[in-house]
C-alpha cells in the first residue's frame, strides 16, 4: 500500500501541460531554425532557391517533401468538381489539297 501511495504522489495533477492544439515550443523553434538555414543556403534567391537546387539534385526526398505539403484531396473552381479539357490538334499534309 506504501507503494501505491508514492507513485500517487509523483504523478503530474491532471489538467497540466500543453493545452490541447496549442503548438510545441520546440517543434515550433526547430522549423523556425529549419526555414532560416534554408533560407541562407539559398543566397540571393533565399529559400525559393535552395529547394529549386534540391529540387534537381535530390528528386526523391524532394517529391517526398512535396507529397506532404500538396493537399490530399483536389477541388476544381470555386471547390467544385475537376474539369478535364482535352485538345484535338489536327495535322494536315498541306500536298493532299492539289
Amino acid at each position: 500500500m506504501g507503494d501505491n501511495k508514492i507513485r500517487q504522489k509523483n504523478t503530474p495533477p491532471k489538467g497540466r501541460g500543453r493545452p490541447k492544439g496549442s503548438p510545441n515550443k520546440t517543434t515550433a523553434l526547430l522549423k523556425d531554425a529549419i526555414l532560416m538555414a534554408a533560407e541562407r543556403a539559398g543566397g540571393e534567391g533565399g529559400i525559393t532557391s535552395y529547394l529549386t537546387r534540391q529540387a534537381k539534385e535530390n528528386s526523391g526526398p524532394f517529391m517526398a517533401l512535396l507529397g506532404k505539403v500538396l493537399p490530399t484531396q483536389l477541388t476544381g473552381e470555386n471547390d467544385g468538381p475537376i474539369r478535364l479539357e482535352t485538345l484535338q490538334r489536327t495535322i494536315v499534309d498541306p500536298n493532299s489539297h492539289r
